[in-house]
């Protein structure tokens, strides 16, 4: 990931976005180092809990509130992966849509997870969130859609969700505060993601596309695994909505690219989607998993899982021992007829006698007799062994694109970044001056 990393911050153009996601929180180190060397450290924008960043995902006015709340189901999606019983997303995704509607009309149509998070598990503080509403209805001032958003609110909370059963409730309530609760925790955190609307400083990725930013995200997965997950699944969303949007609006496309090592832990099943479309909108994706398996293990969606692999058009396989990633890789790169050789060895014999002390058969007068046959069989390019023995550390089977046609199927060599320093010194140590 490093060389193509550098490749591309190396290439000179004013409007490349990008968005980068580091899982193990050491990859942007490198982004830090490539955009000094080539003066980009002003292009920068990093999201961590240490940095001045700003950055409240459900400050989205200009979405509805349904698609909103349809972005905290696909991450309970990801806290769920096993959850076959779909009623407790899908009622999940119907409270959080009724709350930020609520939200928007008496925070001026500002919405965080705290917000959220006291409407559904304080009912004082709901209760007196809903009188200041009914105070502002009295005056006038609410506009026929707020009224009618209020009064829909209103119905479904005081008519459905007030009347379920407890311990429905109580299962649904456990669900959302997966999320909620996450912010409201720690001090830092809700500091970050879920700030007062003044302090906002990283609003869209509209800017990123149009004027080169590189947005990296910085969050350990294992320091901070639930809230690595939602602000990552988050900013790639909104990243892929930004870039899908530029079609609809007519607007001038700029190419962007997204980089994610360890794809496997932020993967979800809207990336299917985004990767069929994408590549009208010029958006270059680089991921990294261990395995398909991997993947498959996140999504629990075989058929999603295929249509990322299909819409990647370059790969590059390294060693692997899992069934799945061979079995895929081999039936994508083809079959061809093979040669199969077979050898026979006989022996007769006229006069055969039993030699009971030595207890064997003792053969006068015998001949020998070898025949040899081929026939063609069509077989797999790269059989299973190539895949776990044949490749070695720093080498892979490449099936790659020029852009204009696709490149025979083949293994490659590959340099460690750590390596390139001592290699061009020594091409430079081996040119001589004519």
């Amino acid at each position: 990931m490093y060389p193509l990393l550098k490749q591309l911050l190396e290439y000179d153009s004013p409007n490349l976005g990008m968005l980068i996601l580091d899982v193990k929180g050491n990859f942007y180190k490198q982004v830090l180092e490539y955009a000094k060397l080539y003066n980009r450290l002003s292009d920068i924008i990093v999201i961590e809990l240490n940095s001045n960043v700003r950055y409240n995902p459900l400050d989205k006015p200009n979405l509805n509130a349904s698609v909103l709340a349809n972005r905290l189901k696909t991450i309970l999606e990801l806290f769920s992966p096993n959850n076959s019983e779909s009623y407790w997303l899908d009622k999940a995704q119907e409270i959080l849509t009724e709350c930020i509607k609520l939200c928007r009309l008496y925070n001026n149509g500002y919405v965080t997870f705290t917000e959220i998070h006291n409407l559904i598990n304080n009912e004082n503080y709901y209760k007196s969130k809903i009188n200041d509403l009914r105070l502002l209805f009295q005056s006038g001032k609410m506009s026929i859609k707020d009224i009618f958003n209020l009064y829909s609110s209103l119905n479904f909370f005081e008519s459905e969700f007030k009347n379920l059963d407890p311990r429905t409730s109580s299962i649904l309530k456990s669900e959302i505060t997966r999320i909620t609760g996450t912010f409201i925790s720690d001090y830092d955190i809700s500091k970050v993601f879920s700030p007062e609307k003044k302090d906002i400083n990283f609003n869209s990725f509209k800017d990123v596309i149009n004027k080169g930013k590189i947005v990296v995200l910085n969050m350990n997965i294992a320091e901070y695994k639930n809230l690595s997950k939602i602000i990552a699944t988050y900013l790639k969303l909104d990243f892929q909505s930004e870039i899908l949007s530029q079609l609809s609006n007519n607007a001038k496309i700029n190419p962007t690219i997204f980089m994610c090592d360890e794809y496997h832990e932020y993967a979800n099943t809207s990336d299917a989607d985004f990767f069929a479309q994408s590549r009208e909108s010029k958006c270059i994706s680089i991921v990294a998993t261990q395995s398909y398996s991997s993947l498959l293990n996140s999504l629990k969606d075989e058929a999603s899982v295929k249509v990322i692999i299909q819409n990647l058009v370059n790969k590059l396989w390294l060693r692997t021992d899992d069934i799945f990633t061979i079995e895929s890789a081999q039936k994508q790169i083809g079959r061809e007829d093979k040669t199969k050789v077979s050898k026979n060895i006989s022996e007769n014999a006229s006069e055969t006698n039993y030699n009971y002390f030595t207890n064997s058969l003792k053969s006068k007068k015998s001949n020998l007799s070898e025949s040899i046959s081929t026939h063609i069989q069509t077989d797999f390019i790269y059989d299973t062994n190539f895949f776990t023995q044949n490749l070695t550390i720093f080498s892979c089977l490449a099936f790659i694109s020029d852009g204009n046609k696709i490149h025979p199927p083949c293994k490659i060599n590959l340099i460690p970044y750590f390596k390139v320093p001592e290699i061009e010194t020594k091409n430079k140590s081996n040119l001589k001056i004519v």
